[in-house]
């Protein structure tokens, strides 16, 4: 859309606000608090608590404020979509900070912490820069995303084994 080969659509206008200079300050804000906040361990846990009822609810309105207010199923579907995507990506980092913070030194939490503000500058550099690259690189992502899902129910069945509904293992 910024490259103009896609028209706007007339309800996405409506997200110019966005760009108001005083929204725009109080994200620079938040963004700088998450900055500082990761890197201490405690507060890194308690962010991502706090942060684990607003993330989602932020996804799931702004996937609602993109589609066609026309169209109420789509309306549903954009709002439990973009809810439940921003709650995978939420609980993925929170789930792999929660281990980080479980590390008795400060060292790997700084470290990952500046990995992840690093990785982030750059796809968001990427994004911008060369969206076609950054699109196959989020879906390489996505799908090694999704191959990571399959092996790890594939190890959780071999080692738990498979049960029936009375919690008994079938025969083999």
């Amino acid at each position: 859309m910024r490259s103009g080969l896609v028209p706007l659509p007339e309800q996405l206008e409506a997200l110019a606000v966005l760009a108001n200079p005083w929204v725009m300050g109080v994200a620079a804000l938040g963004a700088l608090a998450e900055f500082f906040a990761d890197k201490v361990m405690w507060l890194d846990s308690a962010w991502d608590t706090v942060h684990t009822l607003i993330r989602p609810v932020g996804g799931a309105l702004l996937a609602l404020a993109v589609v066609d207010p026309g169209d109420p199923a789509v309306q549903v579907i954009a709002f439990l979509a973009g809810g439940g995507a921003a709650m995978a990506a939420h609980a993925g980092k929170a789930g792999a900070r929660g281990v980080v913070n479980a590390s008795p030194e400060p060292v790997s939490n700084i470290a990952v912490s500046t990995a992840e503000d690093v990785v982030t500058a750059g796809a968001l550099w990427a994004a911008f820069e060369y969206p076609a690259i950054a699109a196959g690189i989020a879906a390489v992502v996505a799908a090694f995303s999704l191959a990571l899902v399959f092996a790890v129910r594939k190890v959780f069945r071999k080692v738990f084994g498979r049960s029936d509904a009375s919690g008994t293992a079938p025969p083999e």
